[in-house]
This record gives C-alpha cells, sequence and structure tokens, in this order.
C-alpha cells in the first residue's frame, strides 16, 4: 500500500482509531485476498462510513430539527464518551442504520468522501467499481494524519483549502493532534529547518516525469525526513537546531521556536470560535503529560527545546478568557510550574525582550486565573488560599512574569553600597534555639529568591520596569489570605506548604506590613524566652524589655547614652520589646509612650540648628550634612531609632528623599537620584547634558567643584586628580555629572550614611524586611501614609460604652471633625493615635475607638494612644463639643494616668 493510500485509511479521528477500523480490517481480509485494489476501496468506504456513524455519535448533524434517535443534534440525545461512541459506530455500521445528512456547518473533508453515495457498502455499487479515480478518494486525507508538527507556511495551506470547502475540521483535528502532543508542540514553528525545502525540490525535480502518485509519494518522504531530522534535533544539546552541526548556539535568552510566526498563526485562527475550542481541548489533554514529563522525567534537562511549547502556549492571546479558566489554563500553570530553575530563568530572559504590552497580557492572564479561584471558593483559616494548587501554581508561574517584567525595565546593576566593613556585632549570650540544642536558622539575615540568584538580578536593581509593580499585587488574593498561617510556613520552609511571602510582588504593603508584624513580634518574644531561661540557670535579673528611662528635656543625651551600652553590651537586646519611660510622668508604655518618645527624638535630631541634617524649603526634605561637628554616634543613634520604629511598629515624621531607602537597600545613589534630593543641582547638570554648544568655551566649568561648609566657608573638592586643569568638554560631560552625582550623594556623606546605616541594621538585620519591601515601601513603612481620608476612618471606627455610629453627639463629632483643617486634623490624630501620620494602608486600616466617658460635663476629652481609644463625654451641643475637643488637641502634652 502506498503512502496515499495509507493516508486513506487513517482518516478516523483519534478516539476511534483502534477500535472500528481493526474489526473491519478483519472483515474484509478474504477480499483483499482476491482482489487486493477493490479490497483497499472497500476498507476505505468501511472506515468512511464508521467516521460518519462517530461524529453522528459525538458531534451530531448540526440540525437543530433532527429526530434521528442516534445522533447528538437530537433534543434529548444522551452523551456518551469517546470509547462509547467508537464501538456504537462499528455496532450501528454492522446494522446498516440510518445516516443523517450532514448539516452544511457540519460537512467536513470525511463526510464529503463519497458524498454521492447512496449508502455504505453493501449499498453502494461504486465500492466495486475498480475504475474510482484518485481524485474521488482524496478528500479522505484531508484529515493530514501524517502531520506530526505544524509551520507557519503548513497552517496556512490548510487554512486555505479549509476556506475553499468552508470546512475546517480537518484544520481542528490537525491542531487538537499537535497541540495535545508535547513532542508534536516541541517540534513545532521553528525558527529553522534543514533540508527539508532542498530535499522537497529535489526529490519533486528527479520526479517531475512521475504520475501524482509517484509526487505524493516523494513528498510524504520529505516530509518523514524532516519529522526525522527535527525529532532527533530536539535531544541535542540546548541550542542545537533540526540537526545542523553548523547552526551557532543559543543564547541564554533564545529558544528555537519563531515567536512571531507564532502570534500570526495565532492572529489568524483564533477568530474561529471552533478552532479555538481546539487550542483549549489540546491544552486539557497536554498538561497532565508534561506535568507528569518535567515532575518523573527530568525532559528539559535532556531537551533544553522543551520549553519551546510553554512559549507557543502562552502566545495564545485567549488563554485569560474563562474558557480557560476552569480547567485549562490550572492544568498548565501546575505544569509550568514544575520546570527546573534554569528553565525558569531562560523564560524570564526571553519574556523581558517582549513588549510592556505582551508582559501586561501575560501578567492579566495569571492574575485573572488567580482572582477567578479566589472569589470563586470561600477561603478561611480551615480551608486556606495556600492550599488551592491553582492559586499556588499561577503565582509561582506570574513570578517569572515579574523577573521579566524587572529585567526589561531601566536596570542599574553596578552602583551598589560596599558592605560595613566591620560585621554587626553577634550577642554574646546563645539563642533559644542554641539553648535548646538547635541550629539557629536564618542567623545572617533573610533569605534570597533562587531565581533571583539565578537571574544575577534584584528587585531594587530596576529604576523603571516594563509594567508598574502596582500591576502584579492582587487585591482578592490578599483580602482572603491568613497571614499568621502564610507567615508559619514561610518561616518553617516545608515543601508541601507554599507562602505567598516568597512571592512578595503579589501582596500589597498592608499585607507585607502585617507578616513583618508577626516576624517581630515573634523575635520579641523568643528574646523574652531567652531571657526567662537565663534567669531560671544562671540566675541573672529579669529584663525581659527593652526599657529606656529618658528626661524630656534631655532625650537625645539620655538615649544616646543608653542605646550606646545596649548595642556595645548585648545588641540582641535591641530586638526586645521597647519599653519606654518618661522621667516624672506615671504613664505605663502599652504603645503610646513609645510612639511620643519616637517623635521627640525625630524631632530633636532634625532640628536644623542642631546640624546634623540640612533642610531644604522647596523640597521640603532633609538631607546628611557633610559638615555635621556630631559624632557617628548621633548617627547611629538615629539609624537605630528608624529601626526600632519599624521593629516596634511605631510611624514616624521623617522627611527624606527616596535615595535614602535605596541607599539603606544597598544601592548607591546616582545622577538620577538627585532629581529627588537636590532637584535644582539635577536641572543644572541636565541642562549641561543638553546643551548643544560647546561646553568647554561657553561654560568654562573643571571637574572641580565647591561646597561650603557649616560656617559658610568654600570647599573645594577635585571630582578627578588635579580636576582644577581638566576642563569640561562635549565629550567627558557625562563622566563629570556621574562623578559630581556619587560626591554628593555617597561620598561626601559617606561616613555619616555608614554610621546611619550601621545602627538601622543593628535592629533588621534579620529582619525579612530587605526580602519583602521596595524602596518606596520602606518609607511607607517608617512615615506612613501622607493621605488623611478622614472618610475612611469614620467607615472603619468602632464605638464603645452606650455610643453608636447612630448617636447625636457621634455624629456632631464626625461633622466637626470633617469640619477642621488640615493642621488641626493632624492635631487630633496624634492626641488619639500619638502620631499624626496615617497607618500603611490609611486611615480605614486603624482601629479607633471612642467611647462614652459620662454625661454633659465641662472636663475635656482624654485618649489612650497605645490603644487608638479617645474617651468623650456626652457634651449637650455641637458647640462645646467643638471648644472641648479643639482645647484637647491643642494643648495635649505628656502622660498621666485616669
Amino acid at each position: 500500500m502506498n503512502s496515499a493510500e495509507k493516508q486513506d485509511c487513517e482518516c478516523a479521528p483519534p478516539q476511534a482509531e483502534s477500535n472500528p477500523a481493526g474489526a473491519i480490517d478483519r472483515s474484509l481480509e478474504e477480499s483483499d485476498a482476491e482482489n487486493p485494489q477493490a479490497g483497499r476501496m472497500k476498507r476505505a468506504a468501511a472506515k468512511h462510513l464508521i467516521e460518519r456513524y462517530y461524529h453522528q455519535l459525538t458531534e451530531g448533524c448540526g440540525s437543530e430539527s433532527c429526530t434521528n434517535e442516534f445522533c447528538a443534534s437530537r433534543s434529548g440525545f444522551r452523551r456518551m464518551d469517546n470509547n462509547a461512541a467508537a464501538v456504537k459506530a462499528l455496532e450501528l455500521y454492522k446494522i446498516n442504520t440510518k445516516l443523517c445528512d450532514p448539516h452544511p456547518s457540519k460537512k467536513g473533508a470525511g463526510s464529503a468522501y463519497l458524498e454521492n453515495s447512496a449508502a455504505g457498502p453493501r449499498r453502494n455499487s461504486a465500492c466495486s467499481d475498480r475504475e474510482m479515480s484518485r481524485k474521488d478518494l482524496h478528500p479522505a486525507r484531508d484529515d493530514f494524519k501524517d502531520l506530526n508538527f505544524l509551520t507557519e507556511e503548513k497552517v496556512y495551506e490548510i487554512l486555505d483549502m479549509c476556506g475553499e470547502k468552508e470546512d475546517y475540521s480537518p484544520l481542528i483535528r490537525v491542531i487538537g493532534r499537535v497541540f495535545s502532543s508535547a513532542e508534536g508542540l516541541v517540534q513545532s514553528f521553528r525558527k529553522a529547518k534543514q533540508h527539508t525545502k532542498e530535499e522537497l525540490k529535489s526529490l519533486q525535480a528527479k520526479d517531475e516525469d512521475k504520475d501524482e502518485d509517484e509526487k505524493e509519494k516523494a513528498a510524504d518522504s520529505a516530509t518523514a525526513m524532516e519529522e526525522d531530522s527535527e525529532a532527533s534535533s530536539s535531544r541535542t544539546a540546548e541550542g542545537a537546531t533540526q540537526g545542523d552541526n553548523n547552526v551557532p548556539k543559543l543564547g541564554p535568552d533564545e529558544v528555537s521556536v519563531d515567536v512571531e510566526a507564532v502570534r500570526r498563526v495565532y492572529d489568524k485562527l483564533l477568530s474561529n470560535e471552533k478552532v479555538e475550542a481546539a487550542f483549549l481541548n489540546a491544552l486539557v489533554y497536554l498538561s497532565p503529560n508534561v506535568e507528569c514529563d518535567l515532575t518523573y522525567h527530568n525532559v528539559y534537562s535532556r531537551d533544553p527545546n522543551y520549553l519551546n511549547l510553554f512559549v507557543i502556549v502562552m502566545e495564545n492571546s485567549n488563554l485569560h478568557s474563562p474558557e480557560y479558566l476552569d480547567i485549562a489554563l490550572p492544568l498548565f500553570c501546575k505544569a509550568m510550574s514544575k520546570l527546573p530553575l534554569p528553565a525558569l530563568a531562560k523564560l524570564a530572559r526571553l519574556w523581558s525582550r517582549y513588549s510592556a504590552e505582551q508582559v501586561r497580557r501575560m501578567t492579566e492572564t495569571f492574575q485573572q486565573l488567580i482572582t477567578y479561584k479566589v472569589i470563586s471558593n470561600e477561603f478561611s483559616g480551615r480551608n486556606l488560599v495556600n492550599d488551592d494548587d491553582a492559586v499556588v501554581a499561577a503565582t509561582r508561574c506570574l513570578k517569572i512574569v515579574y523577573y521579566a517584567n524587572v529585567l526589561g525595565g531601566d536596570l542599574d546593576t553596578e552602583h551598589n553600597e560596599e558592605e560595613d566593613e566591620e560585621p554587626i556585632p553577634e550577642s554574646s549570650e546563645l539563642t533559644l534555639q542554641e539553648l535548646l540544642g538547635e541550629e539557629r536558622r536564618n542567623k545572617k539575615g533573610p533569605r534570597v529568591d533562587p531565581l533571583e540568584t539565578e537571574l544575577g538580578v534584584k528587585t531594587t536593581d530596576c529604576r523603571r520596569p516594563l509594567i508598574p509593580f502596582e500591576e502584579f499585587v492582587n487585591e482578592p488574593l490578599n483580602d482572603v489570605l491568613e497571614m499568621d498561617k502564610d507567615y508559619t510556613f514561610f518561616k518553617v520552609e516545608t515543601e508541601n506548604k507554599f507562602s505567598f511571602m516568597t512571592c512578595p510582588f503579589i501582596l500589597n504593603a498592608v499585607t507585607k506590613n502585617l507578616g513583618l508584624y508577626y516576624d517581630n513580634r515573634i523575635r520579641m518574644y523568643s528574646e523574652r524566652r531567652i531571657t526567662v531561661l537565663y534567669s531560671l540557670v544562671q540566675g541573672q535579673q529579669l529584663n525581659p524589655y527593652l526599657r529606656l528611662k529618658v528626661r524630656r528635656d534631655h532625650i537625645i543625651d539620655d538615649a544616646l547614652s543608653q542605646e550606646v551600652m545596649i548595642a556595645m553590651e548585648n545588641p540582641a537586646d535591641l530586638k526586645k520589646q521597647l519599653y519606654v519611660e518618661f522621667e516624672g510622668e506615671q504613664g505605663v508604655d502599652e504603645g503610646g509612650v513609645s510612639k511620643e518618645f519616637f517623635q521627640l527624638v525625630v524631632e530633636e535630631i532634625f532640628n536644623p540648628d542642631i546640624g546634623m541634617f540640612t533642610y531644604d524649603e522647596a523640597t521640603k526634605l532633609f538631607w546628611y550634612n557633610p559638615s555635621s561637628l556630631e559624632t557617628e554616634g548621633q548617627f547611629t543613634l538615629i539609624g537605630i531609632v528608624l529601626g526600632l520604629a519599624i521593629y516596634n511598629n511605631c510611624i514616624l515624621d521623617v522627611h527624606f528623599p527616596m535615595v535614602v531607602y535605596r541607599k539603606l537597600l544597598g544601592k548607591k545613589g546616582t545622577f538620577r537620584d538627585l532629581a529627588d534630593s537636590h532637584p535644582v543641582l539635577y536641572q543644572s547638570l541636565r541642562e549641561l547634558l543638553d546643551y548643544e554648544g560647546s561646553v568647554e568655551e561657553d561654560m568654562m566649568i573643571s571637574f572641580q567643584i565647591s561646597q561650603t561648609d557649616l560656617f559658610g566657608n568654600p570647599l573645594m573638592y577635585d571630582l578627578r586628580e588635579n580636576g582644577d586643569k581638566i576642563p569640561v568638554t562635549n565629550e567627558n560631560r557625562k563622566e563629570f555629572v556621574a562623578q559630581y552625582a556619587d560626591y554628593m550623594l555617597n561620598k561626601s556623606v559617606e561616613k555619616q550614611f555608614k554610621a546611619f546605616r550601621r545602627g538601622f541594621h543593628m535592629v533588621t538585620n534579620e529582619s525579612p524586611l530587605k526580602y519583602l519591601f521596595r524602596p518606596e515601601e520602606i518609607e511607607l513603612l517608617i512615615c506612613g501614609s501622607r493621605n488623611l481620608d478622614f472618610l475612611a476612618l469614620e467607615e472603619t471606627t468602632e464605638y464603645d460604652g452606650g455610643y453608636s455610629k447612630d448617636s447625636r453627639i457621634i455624629k456632631d463629632f464626625w461633622e466637626t471633625v470633617h469640619s477642621f483643617g488640615e493642621e488641626q486634623k493632624r492635631l487630633f490624630l496624634q492626641f488619639t493615635t500619638g502620631t499624626d501620620r496615617a497607618p500603611v494602608g490609611g486611615l480605614g486600616k486603624l482601629k479607633m475607638i471612642i467611647a462614652k466617658n459620662g454625661p454633659d460635663t465641662d472636663r475635656l476629652p482624654t485618649s489612650h494612644t497605645c490603644f487608638n481609644v479617645l474617651l468623650l463625654p456626652e457634651y449637650a451641643s455641637r458647640e462645646k463639643l467643638r471648644e472641648r475637643l479643639l482645647k484637647a488637641i491643642t494643648y495635649a502634652k505628656g502622660f498621666g494616668m485616669l
């Protein structure tokens, strides 16, 4: 049997391929022996009829008014699976059951075969007609049974053929076969194909004078050679393509698939609903097999081209549509999440070269799945979102896109701060784990993401990503995430429990702040237990808190002397819970006294008269004073204060430019940071870079710059050796600008900043702070939100002691507060909560309580700043309420016992 005839006989769909066909082959063996050509034709006709029965049972004839009880289009027909349909099709063929006339929309290549025949081989004289031409049999080959992979040209060829016949079933079957096969998809849409066209042309030239059968046989042979070449190439080392050793090796971010060709093919095909359904069904079939290959067979290490199938599938722009979200996309995400680390890194590098819109499309695809799964399930403390395989897999896939977004953005991997020459002193005491005979986890600080290490890039290296980082945050997920459980999984690091803290990009600042809060509290309790153990074992005095007793008039001296002693003797004590006591005051610190302590320290240290920091009236920001006469210990103190504020969940009223937080995370300041910290200087240097004339002749500046010290005296500094003799020219002006910025942001304040950073790291060196937060989020963490939304505060406020939101005085109270000016609102917050800044997430996250404090009286309102409780008497009128409240918030200072 030649190849064309073989193709005629194998036109049945994959599901029915091995069931009815075999029975017909056996029933016609005797006929084949007598007359081979007639036997082959009978077999083809019989298999065609069985195929028609099969499609009638599975797809129907397409007529809504069909009355055939064996047709899927009939109303009330009971659907059956593929195997049952294949068996039933054979039975119907044997009893010569009536076939429906196919509806025009259902007519395909298979049904076109012998369309004019009145019945099957028992009813059709054509079955014994030896003069049936090959042209009559050709439509049976429209299934392209021997086509195991696709090229762009082949897709267009099949598409054109289907368009001419107005029947897309052959294309649908080809897509279903290739896109459900990992091997077929890996070989499809390659960038280069060796020998295929040349061999095909050669074979056609040699057989130019032969008949059509010979030509088709040659084409089939060439196709087989093409398949063999590609199949063998998929098992070679990474970078090899289609059996040609002369093809250069692929780079770390290159794949052998032609991505542009894939996009063009999808654009052509996805407009057809039936074709789109074929992609969907194929993905459902493909994904479990791929997951198995990656989990158990280590297929990627043997064939790096295996990554092609993920690239091809992800180019489907309809992946985020509802049809995929239920089954297909979750299965595919599970398979992708099984890729080894080098494969994940390669995908990230490849996708980093995509446009922002393409990265956004992939981000939205995974975000849609996460959101869909979150809102369609009821997650709780017992049913954790961490246990949902689809959400976890989609989050892991989203991480690949996140790092592609970082890599594809504006990167700065060079300007990194040097590590401290002296390490942060370790505590001389044993930790709780060591006391119990256990090794301490994460002793040197937070973990680093393996994919980040593999790629050699950090989030802080990215100055401007392809798409904003905020687009990776999933709010519905944050709403249902049980952060206490998630933090436990994060610390334990078990393989069978996933923590979303390992993917901090998907969490908002509020959720991450809660995770940091748990980490800080557990560390405090750990230090407290250690203290108790030491007091029992060694008889030491019990001191479970970081106690600071300070005088209001000497708060800096008192705080500095005590914290320096603690840092020198046992830095671990800085990680105990802070307990502040003001000398001569009765206030008990449950959080509120600490808040005031921090505020007073910040006011004192940032006082321009002290000279530690300079203040820019235009930007309202502080910067280190390079000429400061204060000791390094003072700068270390403010670093400790910032660290303690984060550690104790307090908000500070500090105003640093963003470059300070970038430097705390290990990045040096560069020219672009001057726009925030020194805007006037930035504008001058920008004009220098953009100047079109001769810089040397017109500006006459050199590599020597001048500054003024604390007393107004000029100080000269050479950016290069003998800088006063080196003119700035058009050629070296970029170097001048870079060195100027480096001096202003790094070298001139190196001593002050290193002391500041050292103090900050004394408290946060073991915290997951760097792992979870970006620079702008650390600013929010320390300073709180500048947006005071009192309507959100009103929505979340609770009432006690007989008050409710409908009480008269409560309505009067909120009308009064909303009528306050900006400064009065800040005073009210200061009075009630101990700080005039909103917490991370805004005032809506502040849990304030208004409690009744007796009937009408002349007493002023009072507050428990530790618990954000306002004690409000039931004043008789709105005017009296306003007068009493304003007096209370204006003159409030100090703590007493009620």
